[in-house]
């Protein structure tokens, strides 16, 4: 088990911020204006956050036109957070809602 990569996973995911933009790119794949006005965070902030997830593989980017799209990594993330919203739902009950 490789311990401080684990702890790098789960520190990362365990920002608010960082768990508020993996939460609205659990929906559908977003710009970061579109992040900004999902999450009602600042550019800024979005950016770098978007940067610290990336560093990490959590999500991916594409370029359309101007804009760079932002999604969660297909192979690891999308199905880990389904896996948890399966866990949430059957589990958690309503304490445990989806962060907006």
């Amino acid at each position: 088990m490789k311990c401080k990569s684990f702890d790098r996973f789960f520190e990362t995911i365990a920002n608010k911020t960082r768990m508020k933009i993996i939460n609205v790119l659990f929906v559908k794949p977003l710009s970061v204006s579109e992040i900004c006005k999902e999450t009602n965070e600042e550019q800024s902030k979005i950016s770098h956050n978007l940067k610290v997830l990336k560093d990490c593989r959590i999500i991916e980017s594409k370029s359309e036109g101007k804009k760079r799209i932002y999604s969660l990594n297909k192979e690891t993330m999308l199905p880990l957070m389904q896996l948890v919203e399966k866990h949430v739902s059957k589990y958690c009950g309503k304490s445990c809602m989806r962060l907006k």
